[in-house]
């Protein structure tokens, strides 16, 4: 069987659908299933085993694009794909595997796809509140009434990006990170702005006492989360700046995942780095503020989610100094150093052990 993945353009969601790929894999062990996503996916994508490639999306996030859309299909026809998954819900997802004349199209109904798709399913909330279970539902035939409730077999089969012992080693070597110290990771970036960070100087105050215990720093994120990391280190005290490193921007996607797989353990705020962070199964402090976990929480074993808040809250920007938001502000440092601490302790009895 050969399968068309149209996938989602967000990190995170880029990472639960790994989960519909791991399922499809489990039912159909000889499936060949290729991704169709941005080109910047391509270093998480590579890291799936499930995965044969990943097809280019040359189209921007809002782009139309009809008649482009119809030359990608057509230009798949002689692919031989027998289905096609569209996960995310928009109208113009849906055009390529039309174009393609892929013979069984499944999603969910979204943006009225009828037509485009052809295998239509109606999403029951209340039977998926997770994002990672509505992909995972598509990989199985839909009830054939809608009294029928899809049973989805339980333990879900999570994310699991893999990474090689000897990159860890490369890579590390060629960023200078010493193999003496401990290595944390930091996220302190977020895409949708300030309200989704926990604040710059509570991340120095944690790292001061990470630094000072031994250990060493490192601060993951884009070219447009330098300014973090830059705070954070310039409220670090002069002596101990040098374990902490601003790496934001100065990676590619595919070294800071190698990056992140070599730490220790991440703290991050809500973000793709920290959807990234518990597909490799590092010990996550995940930290919340007005966005919520219930939807779309990390997926792992290996995770302490700190919120002081309950319900979504809609907010780019908090009313807080720089933007912050209060429930973070509220989020202690010392708090989130039990937490760490907690995992790591649970991470060094399970390696005493095996």
């Amino acid at each position: 069987m050969k399968i068309l993945v149209i996938g989602p353009s967000w990190v995170g969601d880029m990472m639960m659908s790994q989960s519909l790929y791991r399922t499809l894999k489990a039912q159909h062990p000889d499936a060949v299933i290729d991704v169709m996503a941005p080109a910047w996916c391509r270093p998480l994508l590579s890291r799936m085993p499930e995965v044969n490639q990943a097809l280019a999306m040359p189209l921007g996030h809002g782009a139309l694009a009809i008649g482009e859309r119809r030359r990608i299909g057509k230009a798949l026809r002689a692919s031989g794909y027998d289905r096609a998954y569209v996960l995310p819900n928009s109208f113009k997802s849906a055009l390529v595997p039309f174009f393609a004349g892929i013979k069984r199209r499944i999603g969910w109904r979204g943006e009225m796809r009828y037509g485009l798709l052809n295998d239509v399913r109606v999403l029951d909330k209340a039977a998926f509140p997770l994002m990672v279970e509505r992909y995972i539902a598509l990989a199985y035939d839909a009830p054939v009434a809608a009294s029928q409730p899809l049973p989805l077999p339980l333990p879900l089969l999570w994310p699991q990006l893999q990474i090689d012992d000897q990159e860890k080693i490369d890579t590390g070597a060629q960023f200078q990170l010493s193999a003496e110290r401990p290595l944390i990771g930091f996220c302190p970036g977020a895409e949708f702005g300030p309200a989704k960070r926990w604040p710059h100087y509570h991340y120095a105050a944690l790292a001061q006492q990470l630094i000072e215990q031994g250990k060493q720093v490192v601060l993951f994120g884009s070219a447009k989360d330098r300014p973090c990391g830059e705070e954070v280190i310039a409220a670090l005290p002069a002596e101990l700046r040098h374990f902490c490193r601003n790496l934001a921007g100065e990676t590619q996607l595919e070294q800071a995942v190698i990056l992140i797989a070599r730490c220790d353990a991440i703290v991050s705020n809500d973000s793709g780095l920290m959807h990234i962070a518990a597909a490799l199964n590092r010990p996550l402090v995940a930290l919340y503020g007005p966005s919520s976990p219930d939807f779309t929480p990390p997926l792992s074993k290996q995770v302490r989610i700190i919120r002081l808040i309950t319900g979504y809250h809609k907010v780019r920007k908090g009313d807080a100094e720089q933007g912050y938001h209060q429930s973070l502000i509220d989020i202690q440092p010392q708090r989130v150093h039990q937490e760490l601490s907690k995992l790591l302790a649970h991470q060094q009895e399970r390696i005493c052990t095996s």
